[in-house]
């Protein structure tokens, strides 16, 4: 019960606010203030239900130190498109064929904003964190990223392959940067920061959503195996492995930190039967 209150008010914000945003997508400055607005309006109605579901202070999206901590993850995100799209480059799959388009990557940081702030909302906040408490941080981690990795094959070039990419790349790694510091803020750097830098810099499609319009005009080329195809380069085998190495580092510090929970007997005991 208290994950459907929590998750029906934060499916409809997202759903409502990402089409608002995909309807005014030729005004670049419009997608960026309604971005936004939902990502700001996201996390406003997760903070609201979680008082009003859980008698608490949603400390996991507390104001103190968002800003550094949305930054590193931010920097995080973005260090490591950028590492994976280097290696794709250096093997011939990606070039910058000159500047492409600075209102292009305006629109992406409403876009993008949007998309991270609204899935960490839905997927680490509320899924991840209330399975957790009943199955334990590891099988909350592969529940989860699973379900994350299904959701994208609804979008428009999507491949069994780059679904399953995300999930392990994506849907472990912001899992377990949340496991590693307790709150929301990271996830969402670690999201916006990758997508951002993926469609908004470097003009890739991101999760086979069709190509984008960035700071540079990139193409890609080659094959699927080593650029991800049209899904993009999520779907490479670098992106797959510099996901996996992060998700370790996290997991690292969760268990230092004492943040991973333990699956419950009985849970376990549901389980066996």
């Amino acid at each position: 019960m208290r994950l459907l209150k929590q998750l029906v008010p934060a499916v409809v914000v997202a759903a409502a606010g990402n089409a608002a945003v995909q309807a005014v997508g030729g005004n670049p400055y419009l997608t960026l203030v309604l971005g936004v607005a939902t990502a700001a309006l996201a996390l406003f109605v997760y903070a609201r239900t979680v008082r009003w579901s859980e008698r608490r202070e949603p400390a996991e999206v507390a104001a103190a130190g968002a800003v550094a901590a949305t930054g590193r993850g931010m920097l995080i995100g973005a260090g490591m498109f950028a590492a994976v799209i280097l290696n794709i480059a250096f093997l011939g799959g990606y070039r910058v064929d000159g500047l492409g388009s600075v209102t292009g990557a305006v629109a992406m940081i409403g876009f993008m904003a949007a998309a991270a702030v609204t899935e960490e909302v839905i997927f680490r906040g509320i899924l991840f964190r209330i399975v957790e408490e009943r199955l334990g941080t590891w099988l909350a981690l592969v529940l989860t990223a699973v379900l994350f990795g299904v959701m994208h094959l609804f979008n428009a070039h999507a491949t069994l392959w780059g679904a399953i990419a995300i999930a392990i790349e994506a849907g472990g790694m912001l899992a377990a940067a949340y496991a590693a510091t307790r709150t929301l803020w990271l996830p969402i750097g670690l999201h916006f920061g990758w997508n951002f830098a993926a469609a908004g810099i470097f003009a890739t499609e991101v999760s086979g959503n069709g190509a984008s319009q960035g700071l540079l005009n990139g193409v890609t080329s080659g094959p699927a195996l080593l650029t991800g195809g049209g899904f993009g380069p999520e779907a490479s085998p670098y992106a797959v492995v510099f996901g996996l190495l992060l998700t370790v580092v996290f997991m690292s510090l969760a268990r230092r930190r004492g943040n991973l929970v333990p699956l419950r007997r009985r849970a376990a005991a549901t389980l066996s039967r």
